[in-house]
């Protein structure tokens, strides 16, 4: 009997225990669902150009974006090196796209020909020329992209030059204006590079250090917004803009 109620006892205890570690728990996973989650704090954070994806997404997430954040080393420095060397080729060494592409031809099928020949002479076989082909879909995919951004582009600048956003129309002619300063810095080839260059540095290192770039950045802009803000009561807002207004109020 005395054996029997010590057993009791013991369970008793045992329950208790267990009560109290299960009342912590739920204690504990009430209090983490109280706190904010991490996800909801770094929403709450300014970021650059008001973006709410990952910079890789931005990017476009797939194979290109992998290339300029350099998650591939081997492909990122090699595309890099690729375009270093065609711009030394065409700029430095003032080399020309069709006289290259002649003299590589006339290597590649000088060498193919001697070889083919010369297989016969010491009893080794030819060399198997692979059937280059382009394939269909990339080249589609790319020219219906590239319709597309043309056609957009287009339809920005019909809507600012309809005169309905007076912001919009100045950053425009801001922008085309600092693209002609630039372009008359340098030609087109050494613009291209310069862009390639940027796109493989600056977004790898602004996702390295976007914590310390956000906050300068919204300090920027909100310095950006006021000064807009003078200039649009001091300047904008005495502009008339009458025929625009009638259209509207008709």
């Amino acid at each position: 009997m005395a054996e029997h109620e010590e057993k009791k006892h013991e369970e008793s205890l045992m329950d208790r225990i267990a009560e109290k570690i299960q009342g912590h728990d739920s204690s504990s996973s009430d209090s983490d669902n109280d706190k904010p989650s991490e996800s909801s704090i770094k929403a709450k954070v300014f970021r650059l150009f008001g973006r709410e994806k990952s910079v890789h997404h931005v990017l476009g997430g797939g194979k290109p974006a992998d290339i300029f954040l350099w998650r591939n080393k081997k492909i990122s420095a090699g595309a890099l090196s690729v375009a270093t060397v065609i711009w030394i080729l065409f700029e430095m060494l003032e080399y020309h796209l069709l006289t290259l592409v002649c003299h590589l031809l006339i290597l590649a099928l000088a060498l193919l020909f001697l070889w083919s020949n010369a297989a016969t002479f010491i009893n080794k076989s030819p060399p198997r020329i692979p059937e280059v082909q382009i394939p269909k879909d990339p080249v589609m995919e790319f020219a219906q992209a590239l319709w597309f951004e043309i056609n957009r582009a287009f339809a920005v600048l019909r809507d600012t030059a309809s005169g309905r956003d007076l912001k919009k129309f100045l950053s425009v002619i801001a922008g085309l204006w600092v693209l002609s300063i630039v372009g008359s810095w340098c030609n087109f080839l050494t613009l291209f590079y310069i862009v390639f260059v940027l796109l493989h540095t600056v977004p790898v290192l602004y996702e390295k250090y976007e914590d310390k770039v956000d906050p300068f950045a919204e300090k920027a802009m909100h310095e950006i917004k006021k000064q807009y803000a003078v200039f649009d009561a001091k300047v904008l807002s005495k502009i008339p803009r009458g025929p625009l207004k009638e259209k509207k109020k008709d």
